[in-house]
């Protein structure tokens, strides 16, 4: 099964340039940094212990800076390498002001490149984030008795069952990680029976919360939201902006003074939602510092990153996008971190176990309908959410768990 692989991988790394310049003209990769993907590093190394985190994309690394926060503390870590696959994620490193920590973007999986990563960074200790899975690297990182973690480590029932088709394969790639971290019961289960020796379940990293302050929005837009009845839709996706526009000018009837924030996923599309809601008759603006906002403004959408906290500890009421459509939902922790109410659609197989450990305690709520999410946002707009609760009962889990995570990443290194 390697052989397989190790044929369709190279087949990509040949189609890689045509792939790389449609990326580019889309705005999803970096013109000056597209040769990383190649091992042409853009960062060097430091002499001493380098720590190596991997994860695909915004959410696996966001999970993680509780983490590094408290292994830059560490006298005896002289350098953090993070790799990433997006370039969204490698924004959101760059607004953490880190001393220790360099990003570069995870190279294309051949054999030949796996090997010539490592030979450069040479890392005493290699962690991947949840479902971050590349044979060859983890075949290299083996034979050069690199000890290998999975932390968070998410496996869906999708997922299981196609690692299932190839039992032998499996076993031989699971087999190979050091430390298994599971996010959930069910992913704790799926990896033992892949393979993964002795996997623990300690808590959903992603309830941890950063030491990093909240960057602060505009002024005058954060006077705008306390002036208004505010709510905000974040990590939305194709066709959800057009959704929450339509329950906005339906809630508008009630509420004069409504504001609906749209914070999109991929905020390249900005243009184009901007478009589409206006179509709607509403008056839109866009994320502009410096530009003054209308007193009518209807949506308030933001086309950029790294923004998203200072929006949830301003609105109260939030909508998480990827839950209409068939994606798996995002992480509701970062929302309800900061005391906000959360709903969503009911797609969120990735958080299932949050959305359900969230539920219990009624501080999220599913939608399903334009219908629904107007009869559920109406009601929490008319009363006062009991933020300080939430915070200090998520607060308190988050540290346990990092803690816990800490203490076992230690024994590793």
């Amino acid at each position: 099964m390697l052989i397989i692989y190790r044929v369709l991988i190279n087949t990509i790394f040949i189609l890689s340039p045509i792939i790389i310049l449609y990326r580019l003209l889309r705005n999803k990769e970096d013109l000056r940094r597209v040769k990383e993907k190649f091992c042409l590093f853009s960062k060097k190394k430091t002499k001493g212990k380098l720590l190596w985190f991997h994860g695909a994309s915004v959410g696996e690394l966001q999970s993680i800076i509780p983490l590094l926060e408290k292994l830059e503390k560490d006298r005896e870590i002289k350098q953090i390498l993070i790799t990433s696959n997006t370039l969204s994620s490698s924004k959101i490193i760059e607004k953490y002001k880190f001393k220790k920590i360099v990003h570069q973007f995870f190279p294309i999986d051949t054999n030949a490149l796996s090997k010539k990563f490592l030979n450069y960074w040479s890392p005493s200790s290699a962690f991947f984030i949840d479902s971050e899975i590349w044979p060859n690297m983890l075949n290299n990182l083996n034979k050069k008795g690199i000890k290998i973690s999975l932390i968070n480590g998410r496996i869906t029932k999708k997922s299981f069952n196609r690692w299932m088709r190839f039992k032998n394969f499996s076993k031989n790639i699971f087999f190979k990680f050091d430390l298994c971290l599971a996010s959930s019961f069910e992913s704790k289960n799926y990896l033992k029976k892949l393979g993964a020796k002795s996997p623990k379940f300690l808590g959903n990293l992603k309830f941890s919360q950063s030491e990093k302050s909240v960057i602060n929005i505009d002024k005058n837009l954060e006077k705008l939201i306390k002036l208004r009845k505010t709510w905000c839709a974040s990590s939305t996706h194709k066709t959800e902006e057009m959704f929450c526009g339509t329950v906005h000018k339906i809630l508008k009837k009630k509420y004069k003074n409504l504001l609906t924030i749209i914070i999109p996923r991929h905020v390249n599309r900005a243009p184009s939602i901007i478009n589409e809601l206006s179509n709607l008759d509403l008056k839109v603006h866009t994320d502009e510092p410096r530009k003054k906002i209308d007193k009518d403004t209807d949506i308030y959408v933001v086309n950029s990153y790294g923004k998203t906290k200072s929006f949830y500890k301003n609105c109260k009421n939030i909508f998480l996008g990827g839950s209409l459509i068939n994606h798996g939902g995002q992480n509701p922790l970062e929302a309800t971190r900061f005391g906000c109410n959360i709903l969503h659609g009911p797609n969120v197989d990735n958080f299932k176990e949050i959305f359900k450990f969230l539920k219990k305690r009624k501080i999220s709520f599913k939608v399903k309908t334009k219908i629904k999410m107007i009869k559920t946002l109406d009601r929490l707009l008319s009363k006062k959410t009991n933020s300080k609760d939430i915070k200090k009962r998520l607060n308190f889990i988050g540290q346990k768990i990092l803690n816990s995570t800490y203490k076992e990443i230690k024994t590793i290194i």
